[in-house]
């Protein structure tokens, strides 16, 4: 199949160097936004342009905590196990992230956190990995603008086994400081924000860049990024105009076996028409430049 056959939110592309091929995760259950939580799948390929699968990636035990909203698995090696960071939530329960474990990447994944490793009375979602130059693993995530109105970027420290934090969230940013997230009128409040999806990526100078997404101009789902010279703590500087500005987001950044870089998201942005697709992006001091389209023929 190619990729114009796959329906998911979230793309998020493992290579796997020593096997030669690339593993496809996203969100994947075709009723989302309000049906029960079935898993997630994953796809495999070994050229990025033909894909086999779906591949059962996770299915919820009987006692998992969580029934709806399945959204962005990412899968992160640590440690010689394979992790997901992914959103889930209840009716009764705020929303958060919750850490999976595999002994193989595709899986079959197991909860390992004890339910979300986001604060148990916050809105949050879209958690993703990240190791700081000390070594130590962190969890970066959104909490959300239907709780706070001006979504906020917030980073939290993990243990060395994933499986909880080891202390409270520091915020990063928030939404309104970029100038290419659009506020938006809901829940009674006219300057709503939205944070969502971000990603991190060290530039070959040493800063650390961090793709988002958000609602920008006329409510299009948009993707821009922010820069810190190097700390996850920052200071975090916003690019002056967002880099994806078409109905697409949620991004994340991979290298292919040969060494491109590429940018994911899906597009467009409203179920059941959305596809994955990524785009190659040239690395500059300050950020990213766009480059071609991945063809999905």
């Amino acid at each position: 199949m190619k990729l114009t056959d796959i329906q998911m939110r979230d793309p998020f592309v493992l290579p796997v160097p020593k096997e030669g091929r690339y593993l496809l995760f996203g969100t994947t259950d075709k009723n989302l936004w309000s049906g029960p939580g079935t898993g997630f799948d994953c796809y495999e390929s070994r050229d990025l342009h033909n894909w086999s699968g779906p591949i059962p990636a996770f299915r919820p035990p009987a006692d998992f905590w969580a029934n709806t909203q399945f959204w962005a698995p990412e899968c992160h090696a640590w440690q010689g196990r394979y992790y997901v960071f992914a959103s889930f939530a209840r009716d009764e329960r705020q929303r958060g992230t919750q850490i999976l474990v595999a002994d193989q990447p595709e899986g079959p994944y197991q909860p390992h956190s004890d339910g979300p490793v986001t604060p148990r009375d916050w809105e949050c979602l879209d958690g993703t990995f990240h190791v700081d130059a000390d070594g130590k693993p962190w969890m970066i995530f959104c909490h959300e603008w239907v709780q706070v109105g001006n979504g906020e970027m917030c980073a939290i420290p993990l243990s060395a086994d994933l499986r909880c934090a080891i202390s409270k969230p520091v915020l990063l940013f928030r939404a309104a400081e970029a100038a290419w997230s659009s506020p938006f009128e809901s829940r009674g409040r006219k300057t709503n924000q939205v944070t969502d999806g971000p990603f991190l990526h060290r530039l070959a100078g040493g800063k650390l860049l961090m793709l988002w997404s958000t609602m920008g101009a006329k409510g299009v789902y948009t993707m821009g990024y922010a820069v810190s010279d190097g700390s996850i703590l920052g200071p975090w500087r916003q690019s002056e105009k967002a880099i994806f500005v078409k109905d697409g987001g949620h991004g994340m950044l991979f290298r292919d076996f040969n060494g491109r870089l590429w940018m994911t998201l899906h597009r467009p942005n409203n179920t059941p028409n959305e596809r994955p697709m990524w785009v190659e992006v040239i690395e500059r001091d300050e950020g990213l430049v766009v480059g071609e389209a991945f063809t999905h023929e």
